[in-house]
């Protein structure tokens, strides 16, 4: 996966070269972009149940896939803008997740931590 990953970061870093685009991704405008097509995935859930939110039609599937995209691509050029590894500040946010939300309180439970018995 990190090979994959850093060949997929060297073809955005390219992408965003050759259309001088750089100038534009400061860390607003790259976490705004994020905000959006994160809304953007969400808007081909809207009125459906939790069910039907599983077995998208092939055509909307493909849509969803490509928002997707972009909020991957967002993320992590916002990541090398900051130069933070994306990677690393997943590991450590799932150690915070881990301290949060043990298993023996949290398991099957949908409940914020503030709120684990």
């Amino acid at each position: 996966m990190a090979d994959s990953l850093t060949e997929l970061q060297e073809a955005i870093d390219g992408f965003v070269e050759e259309r001088n685009w750089a100038q534009f991704h400061n860390p607003k405008n790259l976490a705004m972009g994020i905000a959006i097509e994160a809304a953007e995935i969400m808007e081909h859930f809207l009125w459906c149940t939790g069910d039907e939110s599983y077995s998208l039609e092939r055509g909307k599937r493909a849509e969803v896939a490509n928002e997707i995209g972009d909020v991957l691509i967002y993320l992590l050029r916002l990541g090398q803008v900051l130069d933070m590894d994306v990677i690393e500040a997943a590991r450590d946010k799932l150690v915070v997740n881990r301290e949060r939300y043990p298993v023996e309180k949290s398991k099957g439970r949908a409940t914020k931590y503030v709120d684990l018995d």
